[in-house]
């Protein structure tokens, strides 16, 4: 089971869009950014999306500094194509960040990417 966790200022709508998803092998949990950070360095959870105003501050601080910058990646207020977000996979990153404004374009694309390779 792949766990994905939120965190941000969207965080409950990221969550609901995963949700109704409804992919298999993935759950998603709605949390704060230093819980996310304990459950992702203990290997309790697999990625992070957070949410921001712009998706390069908030949505990421406290990640980068406790999971490491080369595990973070952010979309800022870019919409990223099925490319870039399994570049990004491939690459190892598992926390990403994004826009408030772009939830909705953004989340499915990343989670179904997720999903394929659980």
């Amino acid at each position: 089971m792949t766990r994905i966790l939120t965190g941000g200022l969207g965080k409950t709508e990221v969550a609901g869009i995963v949700e109704r998803l409804a992919l298999d092998g993935v759950e998603v949990v709605v949390t704060n950014d230093m819980d996310a950070a304990v459950q992702l360095r203990a290997g309790r959870a697999d990625y992070f999306l957070g949410t921001c105003q712009t998706g390069a501050g908030a949505s990421l601080g406290v990640l980068v500094g406790l999971v490491g910058a080369a595990a973070c990646h952010t979309f800022g207020r870019s919409i990223p194509s099925e490319g870039e977000i399994d570049a990004l996979l491939d690459q190892g990153k598992k926390v990403f960040g994004f826009a408030v404004d772009q939830i909705g374009a953004i989340t499915p694309a990343l989670a179904g990417a997720i999903a394929a390779r659980t």
